[in-house]
């Protein structure tokens, strides 16, 4: 093993590690409220698994009221690992650390891929403080490997293993799905419209196998995910739940998210058609940032999946400019993660607490921050790097 390799690979598991003291608080003393809150340490993994009924070891989409919200292979993940959590004195902290140990290698994993993707640049993302901060709170970073996995093999012209990749991420966490756009603006502009099409059946097609066994067997479960997100209202960390603390209690939000979003991305897309040329990787970033910021809510735990995407839409000259929108937006993003549970812990009846009005202000930070780092990427050329050799094989399906 080179020792670059073994470099990276030691500092993923630093990384992680820490991460994890931040959350050893919780792990050592329960998950107690507000106590969660005020430490911080607060993790979907054991507030899911009774209110899911992982520890009775119910099948993720067994119940059309009471399934996992999240895709096929994050609800599999759940109930696997809940089938191994052993002692039921610890059970609780059993399953954290089941789950634990597995994100942490994905988490080793990832880095060490965006570590090829993106040599100079992949430790902004295994370091980003707001990602160390995050990355024991949910299930996000399994959809993150692959995810850095499609843009690296679109990159390289190996467009069918990307769309393999991207669809298994989508059947993971099903934000990559916009990924697509910037996937068939790029065709677009290249007129290579026989790839498109190879492109979208392969990533339909893959997306589709993995989901159709849960479609077939237990439908209303495996849609739970869908009418549950299409249903809610103005959510945390939202851009619409920020307006209505404010005063700004916007009636229709589920319509009017959807026309904020549409209107970014017509933006996005003329803004494409104007510079004449699309970085796809800048693409996938730009969409992702616009749906997360419009959308009905925002979880801390988001930063996972959009760090990675950032630091692959850096230039690779690594552009001042660049670089201090990154860290600006990283600095909001930690903001508005203490703000999140310093702001449940005053509403839980800790003696200590984030106001409403702060806690507002803080979501609006947020995506001040972002902002100011998508204008800094689109500023550059929007020309990509001419692709690297690399060692991934080309199926017969690529283009």
């Amino acid at each position: 093993m080179k020792f670059a390799t073994k470099t990276t690979i030691a500092l993923a598991i630093v990384a992680a590690l820490l991460s994890f003291v931040k959350f050893n608080h919780c792990r050592t003393y329960g998950w107690s409220q507000p106590d969660e809150y005020v430490h911080a340490c607060y993790s979907d993994i054991t507030s899911l698994f009774d209110a899911r009924g992982m520890n009775t070891h119910q099948w993720p989409y067994s119940s059309a009221t009471n399934s996992v919200e999240y895709p096929p292979i994050t609800g599999l993940v759940m109930w696997a690992t809940a089938a191994w959590v052993g002692d039921y004195k610890h059970i609780y902290r059993n399953y954290f650390d089941l789950n634990a140990i597995l994100i942490a290698l994905i988490f080793i994993g990832s880095v060490y891929l965006l570590s090829r993707a993106r040599p100079k640049s992949w430790i902004n993302f295994a370091f980003a403080p707001a990602v160390l901060a995050s990355l024991y709170i949910n299930w996000d970073i399994w959809a993150v490997i692959t995810l850095i996995a499609a843009i690296y093999l679109f990159e390289r012209e190996r467009y069918g293993w990307s769309a393999i990749a991207l669809a298994i991420s989508i059947a993971t966490k099903f934000f990559p799905i916009v990924f697509l756009l910037p996937a068939a603006l790029f065709f677009w502009q290249k007129r290579e419209f026989a790839k498109a099409i190879r492109f979208f059946a392969i990533t339909s097609l893959t997306w589709l196998a993995i989901n159709l066994p849960f479609i077939l067997t237990t439908p209303k479960g495996w849609a739970r995910f869908f009418t549950m997100n299409s249903e809610r209202g103005a959510d945390w960390g939202s851009l619409w739940m920020a307006l209505k603390f404010l005063g700004d209690d916007i009636q229709h939000v589920n319509s009017d998210w959807i026309v904020l979003f549409l209107a970014c991305i017509l933006a996005y897309c003329l803004y494409v058609l104007r510079s004449g040329e699309i970085n796809f990787a800048q693409g996938c970033f730009i969409v992702l940032v616009i749906f997360t910021s419009v959308g009905k809510v925002y979880s801390p735990q988001y930063i996972v999946l959009l760090t990675p995407v950032a630091v692959m839409a850096l230039s690779k000259t690594k552009k001042s400019t660049e670089m201090i929108g990154f860290w600006i937006w990283q600095a909001t993003e930690l903001i508005y993660h203490f703000a999140i549970w310093q702001y449940f812990a005053g509403i839980m009846g800790a003696k200590f607490g984030l106001p409403e009005s702060w806690y507002a202000l803080a979501c609006l930070i947020r995506i001040g921050g972002i902002t100011t780092f998508v204008f800094a990427l689109t500023r550059k050329s929007t020309t990509p790097s001419s692709p690297q050799n690399d060692q991934f094989p080309t199926p017969a399906v690529s283009g």
